[in-house]
C-alpha cells in the first residue's frame, strides 16, 4: 500500500535504505553500484530504487532537501516499508579548517537550529546521535582503529541548519570552536526520526564546499565524489 509520498508497494523496500538528497544521486548509485536495481518509486520526482549489492538487498531513496523533507520519508520507510536501517549520504560545508573538498565527515552527532525535534521531549535538549553500531562500522570500514586516523576521512559532530542563506559568523567559530566539523540539512532531523521509530540511522557526507576558504565543487563533481561514502555506507551496512 502507498504512502501520501511514497508510491511503492509492500516488500519494495529492503531493510537497509541509502538514502542521497538528489534524485539523480540516487539513480546514479543504482545504476552504477547496485545490482538488478528497479525503480519503486517516483512520486513528486522522489526516485527510489531496490536491487542487491554483493548479494545483500540494498535501496536508494532520495530524500530531498531539507528536515520536513527528510523526515517524512524517512518516517514513512521506518513505519510502513518495514525499513531497518537508513544512512543519508549527503554533502556537507566544512567548517573546521584542517577539511578539504572531497573529505568525507561520518557524524557521530548532529546539532540543530530547528524547532522540529525541540518539543520531541517537554523539558529537555534532546541529543541527535546515530546508530553505534552503524558508526563504528563505517569508521572501521574507513580505516580507523587505534593510533591510526585515515586521509580525508572524519568521524565528529556535524550541525543541521534549517536555512541555507544566512550568515551567522559567530555562532559558525563557536561550533567549530566545541568541536563541530561540517554544516548540513539533515542529519539531525533524520537521527530524531530513527529515535522516534525504533530503528537506526546515520549520515556520511562529502565536503561540498568550505566555510573558510573561496572554494566549492562544481554540480557534476558533487555527483561523481560521493561514491567514498557509498562504498562507507555499504560497508557499515554489510558489517554492523
Amino acid at each position: 500500500m502507498a504512502t501520501p509520498h511514497i508510491g511503492a508497494e509492500p516488500g519494495d523496500f529492503a531493510p537497509d535504505v541509502l538514502m542521497p538528497g538528489d534524485p539523480r544521486r540516487a539513480r546514479r548509485i543504482a545504476e552504477m553500484v547496485l545490482d538488478d536495481a528497479r525503480l519503486v518509486t517516483e512520486v513528486r520526482g522522489i526516485l527510489g530504487f531496490t536491487g542487491t549489492f554483493e548479494g545483500r538487498p540494498v535501496s536508494v531513496l532520495a530524500s530531498g532537501m531539507g528536515m520536513p523533507s527528510i523526515t517524512i520519508y524517512a518516517t514513512e520507510l521506518f513505519r510502513f516499508y518495514g525499513v531497518q536501517r537508513i544512512i543519508r549520504i549527503g554533502t556537507a560545508g566544512g567548517m573546521a579548517t584542517h577539511l578539504d573538498l572531497g573529505d568525507v565527515v561520518i557524524a557521530s552527532a548532529a546539532h540543530t537550529d530547528s524547532a522540529m525535534t525541540a518539543q520531541r521531549i517537554p523539558g529537555i535538549h534532546y541529543s541527535h546521535a546515530p546508530s553505534f553500531a552503524l558508526l563504528s562500522a563505517a569508521a572501521a570500514a574507513a580505516g580507523f582503529r587505534p593510533g591510526v586516523r585515515p586521509d580525508g576521512v572524519h568521524v565528529g559532530a556535524v550541525v543541521s541548519n534549517d536555512a541555507f542563506y544566512v550568515d551567522r559568523k559567530t555562532t559558525n567559530d563557536l561550533l567549530v570552536q566545541y568541536g563541530t566539523l561540517a554544516v548540513e540539512m539533515e542529519a539531525a532531523a533524520l537521527y530524531a526520526a530513527a529515535d522516534a521509530e525504533g530503528r537506526e540511522a546515520l549520515a556520511i557526507c562529502t565536503i561540498s564546499d568550505l566555510l573558510f576558504r573561496d572554494a566549492a565543487l562544481s554540480a557534476d563533481e558533487r555527483e561523481e565524489l560521493f561514491d567514498r561514502s557509498v562504498r562507507l555506507g555499504l560497508a557499515a551496512f554489510a558489517t554492523a
